[in-house]
């Protein structure tokens, strides 16, 4: 069973979403239903599922729907139709008693505006989640105190939002959406609002806190090399409709359609895509020259390995953490595998 599973869902915007929904579903476009009705599309027919402990990233351009998806996996939105499965629950069938402890105990969100209270401090910020589920000062103080430690805060816990940088802020609001210790963690576009060096270094964060926490991590951005540094899987939404859900590795070497193709044609491929992905196994490499090779690790993205290769006009013998041959790449192979259109 997948940690998260979302079912057919479609999201009508308009007085009246559910005399529209046959029209949706009988294939109009989103532009025609705006102009023949009024009504905006914002998800559908969209079906995914994610797994425990996966980071899977939604990307599209403004206005594709992918805040709006977000907001149903918690039920800050209520779809027009279909559903959504956390953990084989339909969060749909939950009363507001039981959407409430759900909300405090299940899943935490991460804005993209930070979200903190200006009047508390970075401490009663980080605490506020824990606050709502109970604990006592002192628990809650302790939990907050190694959030802020994590995330680089540690001296600034009674300073207030306002005394913090951009990127401090949102530090303060990772740490907190990670002391109420959910299993999902929420976070919708997260570092947008941040300067590109800064932001660059809280994907590092958020990398390095999950290769240690493993939650389930559902992150929304319009930025393709953002979601290609962070995902393990990314979805990529266009007018409401999910095009495409695959590997990073994938989305660039097999593009769905003329969108995602417009999205990834001016990536470095070489950041992207590993060793392994290219490399052809043992039994289909009995042709290739193995007389002047360099070793290479299978996790290696190409740009760590591919001057060394160019300059000395070698093949690769792409090798295991253990050291065992898994396969090999020619020189011609991996330069044309950069240019794939």
């Amino acid at each position: 069973m997948s940690k998260i599973e979302i079912n057919n869902v479609y999201k009508i915007f308009g007085n009246n979403p559910k005399s529209v929904l046959p029209m949706v579903k009988e294939g109009s476009t989103k532009d025609e239903i705006l102009e023949k009705t009024g009504h905006t599309v914002g998800l559908d027919n969209v079906s995914l599922k994610i797994e425990e402990g996966e980071t899977f990233v939604c990307m599209g351009l403004s206005g594709s729907g992918k805040s709006t998806l977000i907001r149903h996996l918690n039920r800050l939105i209520d779809p027009t139709d279909g559903e959504i499965l956390v953990e084989g629950t339909n969060v749909m069938s939950l009363d507001k008693e039981k959407l409430i402890e759900f909300r405090r105990h299940k899943m935490s969100m991460v804005f993209q505006r930070f979200g903190l209270f200006p009047h508390k401090t970075v401490l009663q910020n980080v605490g506020y989640g824990l606050e709502m589920q109970g604990k006592s000062e002192d628990e809650r103080n302790k939990i907050s105190m190694e959030k802020i430690d994590a995330v680089g805060l540690n001296g600034f816990e009674n300073q207030y939002p306002s005394q913090l940088s951009g990127g401090m802020q949102q530090r303060v609001g990772l740490a907190r959406a990670l002391a109420t210790d959910t299993d999902i963690m929420l976070m919708d576009e997260a570092f947008s609002a941040l300067d590109p060096l800064i932001r660059s270094d809280m994907q590092k964060q958020l990398i390095d806190l999950q290769s240690e926490l493993k939650k389930t991590i559902v992150f929304i951005t319009h930025d393709l090399d953002e979601s290609l540094r962070l995902g393990d899987h990314i979805g990529i939404l266009n007018s409401g409709k999910l095009v495409q859900v695959g590997t990073p590795e994938e989305i660039i070497m097999n593009p769905a359609d003329d969108y995602v193709k417009a999205f990834v044609k001016d990536v470095n491929r070489a950041k992207v895509i590993k060793a392994k992905i290219i490399m052809k196994n043992l039994n289909d490499s009995e042709n290739i020259d193995k007389s002047n090779v360099i070793k290479v690790n299978e996790d290696q993205f190409i740009e760590e390995f591919l001057p060394q290769i160019v300059c000395s006009d070698s093949n690769c013998e792409v090798v295991d953490k253990n050291g065992n041959i898994k396969g090999y790449i020619t020189n011609q192979e991996l330069q044309s595998s950069l240019t794939k259109s």
